[in-house]
């Protein structure tokens, strides 16, 4: 079975996604729409960023990612491959898996991807992690929503969701 690759990322105006194993933010709005999208669905994660996370994410096949051969995390799918990280998502059955970081992760999915649920931060923080360029001639918007800043968040934000152009 054939799943569909999602990435889901929080992008700063200058690209940044992460510093030092945090997000340079807080965007309580941005992680309930996280949530929404990715449960049910298996999301796929770099080990960096499922130390950052700290456990399993409830309600979704986690697959982690690493070439750290004696890595373990209970309650997590291990693979060394992009391939293979790609099978154990389909294996689910989903129709959809989402990738889920980080700066490695994404880059390295970014040409396989067919969907980008990308959360533009009106900020540009310092950071050490960065997602890749967006291009237009491979990427349409297909819909755009200017999020305003919620009490508990740090940055109003644009959700936008982009598809891979056919053809």
């Amino acid at each position: 079975m054939t799943v569909q690759l999602s990435i889901i990322a929080a992008v700063a105006e200058n690209g940044v996604i992460g510093n030092d194993g945090d997000m340079p933010w807080k965007l309580s709005t941005d992680l309930k729409r996280f949530k929404a999208i990715t449960t049910g669905k298996p999301v796929i994660m770099g080990r960096k960023t499922f130390a950052s996370i700290g456990r399993p994410l409830p309600n979704r096949v986690n697959v982690v990612l690493t070439r750290a051969r004696d890595f373990a995390a209970p309650g997590t799918v291990i693979v060394p491959t992009l391939d293979a990280a790609v099978a154990a998502a389909a294996d689910t059955g989903a129709a959809e898996a989402m990738v889920i970081g980080g700066g490695e992760i994404y880059g390295a999915f970014m040409d396989r991807a067919d969907r980008l649920y990308i959360t533009h931060v009106d900020a540009a923080p310092a950071g050490d992690a960065h997602f890749p360029a967006i291009d237009p001639a491979v990427w349409e918007v297909v819909s755009t929503e200017a999020v305003p800043a919620g009490a508990s968040d740090t940055a109003a934000t644009r959700f936008t969701i982009y598809q891979r152009r056919r053809g």
